[in-house]
């Protein structure tokens, strides 16, 4: 399973600085540095080696050893790969941050972490000192690690081996606070691995330069974009976020020739303006993502020339459980995600965990065909082992995903079993929201549930039972708004409310959540709901 591989991130760059050392490897577009640079920034695979080496001598300057966790504050920028690749050659994990959340949850991140350190961009670090300062993490500015770079000390050598950490990505749990994945050196190598063994519409090579406007908070940039161009000599093409109305410029001047994208952003493109500079498909080969509307994907393929790859995989399954349309039949139009990759099994199951037949809708399974089911997987969440083994009950993982399969084998998504919020690619825990919500005096009970968006795929729609109805409802409503938004990151804010006087049960009792789900719906439909939607910001540091 590992023929060929490297047993470390940082050993696997090292041989592809050997293969492709003048390369370009890392590159950031002018649209997307114009606040820190005059102009747009690119590494060569021998100039990355350069800076990583640099900034190993720095962090282990500083006291950084091996199984230490370093959080990023650097939001997309290049940085964050370097810094992943230094702290990697040192047996480190990276905890990368996503400075849009609250003060509240960056503190839980870095508490929970056990994060030993952090950096970021300057106008970050004053944020940085006062949301770590419980946790007794040390701040350093790029000028503290500057002051080390010529430390004296010799490059040590690469202490990561598969199993160790490489990362510790948070993602939206269903039961409370968001849980921390831990991703070691084997989910970053089997992912870039198995994407490229893809082939088919999906081949790619060293002459790629793959655009991505997502994050590296996420696995999709961090462990996908970047390990699939890397291990084949390719170029990473990093924008900070989605510039719709300059995204084919982007595209034609920087000569991407793969794309990844979200759900969100087909959608988007399709409110543009036709015009004669619609067709890109000499350039791009194709988009890989996910969340599609499927009524829009036969019209954006035909408009743009180039098709849209379906997939499906969660922080959690990585590399070792994937589904992908990367061949024909793709089913277009029909939530059809593909085939299981060759090197995993999966079983469409009961709520008793019995095998549904084709056709019929059940809850996703899969692992890895090999002894280790939990090979190229996530290592587990971190401080919570009981989840994670919850997670593997029977030896599969349960995703919580709602699929059916034809008789083919082709896969095609359903809805989620769980209670989460899938808004513009970001998975939102319903009851990390509720809790927000509850922690305000004015309301006396809450349930939260998505509601389709023709943009975002979904929005977070909350029930609220108020404390007090004095207040004329958009009053209170603004006033409940700004409540949860000093506790979450803006987009898990509710984008709708709706006063109610109780909450529907099951006969245990219970919220019921299909019951919520239908009257969100229908009150979004009625047009009852108040509207919260244009209050929903990302706020400028």
């Amino acid at each position: 399973m590992t023929t060929g591989l490297q047993d470390s991130v940082y050993r696997q760059f090292a041989a592809a600085v050997e293969k492709h050392a003048e390369r370009p490897f890392l590159r950031a577009p002018a649209v997307s540095t114009s606040t820190y640079s005059d102009s747009a920034i690119e590494y060569s695979y021998a100039a990355a080696l350069l800076e990583v080496q640099k900034l190993v001598r720095a962090w282990h300057s500083v006291g950084v050893r091996p199984s230490d966790r370093v959080a990023l504050a650097y939001d997309s920028r290049l940085d964050v790969y370097l810094h992943l690749l230094a702290l990697n050659a040192l047996g480190a994990s990276l905890v990368p941050l996503n400075m849009v959340a609250s003060d509240e949850e960056l503190a839980y991140f870095i508490a929970h972490s056990d994060t030993r350190m952090l950096t970021g961009a300057n106008e970050y670090l004053e944020r940085l000192s006062s949301v770590s300062a419980a946790s007794g993490a040390a701040v350093l500015s790029a000028g503290d690690l500057a002051a080390h770079f010529a430390a004296g000390n010799a490059t040590p050598h690469a202490q990561g081996a598969e199993a160790t950490e490489a990362a510790l990505l948070y993602t939206s749990g269903t039961t409370g606070k968001p849980k921390g994945c831990m991703l070691s050196n084997r989910y970053f190598l089997t992912m870039g691995r198995e994407y490229n063994a893809l082939q088919a519409y999906c081949t790619i090579n060293s002459d790629d330069r793959l655009l991505t406007p997502l994050p590296p908070n996420h696995m999709n940039a961090l462990a996908t974009s970047f390990m699939a161009m890397m291990m084949c000599g390719g170029c990473v093409i990093q924008l900070d976020r989605f510039h719709p109305r300059s995204w084919w410029q982007t595209v034609r001047e920087e000569k991407a020739t793969v794309i990844h994208y979200l759900g969100v952003m087909p959608a988007i493109l399709l409110t543009l303006p036709e015009s004669d500079d619609d067709k890109v498909g000499s350039l791009v080969r194709f988009g890989f993502g996910a969340g599609s509307d499927p009524r829009h994907q036969s019209v954006f393929e035909k408009r743009f020339g180039f098709p849209l790859i379906e997939a499906w995989a969660m922080t959690e399954s990585g590399g070792g459980g994937m589904i992908v349309a990367n061949r024909e039949p793709r089913h277009i139009g029909k939530r059809c995600v593909g085939q299981p990759i060759a090197s995993m099994e999966l079983r469409i199951v009961d709520k008793n965990d019995q095998d549904v037949p084709p056709g019929e809708d059940g809850e996703l399974l899969v692992r890895h065909r090999s002894d280790d089911a939990r090979y190229g997987f996530f290592s587990g969440y971190y401080k919570d082992e009981a989840a994670t083994e919850a997670g593997w009950k029977g030896g599969w993982w349960h995703t919580g995903d709602v699929v059916r399969a034809d008789d083919e084998g082709a896969i095609y998504f359903v809805d989620r079993q769980k209670n989460v919020i899938r808004r513009s690619g970001e998975n939102i825990a319903a009851v990390e929201v509720e809790a927000a919500l509850l922690s305000s005096d004015l309301v006396h009970n809450c349930a939260v549930t998505a509601v389709p968006d023709e943009i975002r795929g979904d929005e977070v729609f909350a029930f609220v039972v108020v404390s007090e109805s004095r207040r004329e409802a958009g009053e209170l409503a603004n006033a409940i708004f700004d409540h949860s938004a000093g506790k979450l990151t803006y987009f898990k804010t509710p984008g709708y409310i709706e006063f109610v006087d109780e909450l529907p049960l099951t006969a245990s009792q219970k919220v019921s959540r299909a019951e919520v789900k239908r009257l969100a719906r229908q009150a979004v439909e009625d047009g009852t709901a108040i509207d919260m939607r244009a209050r929903k910001k990302r706020q400028s540091v």
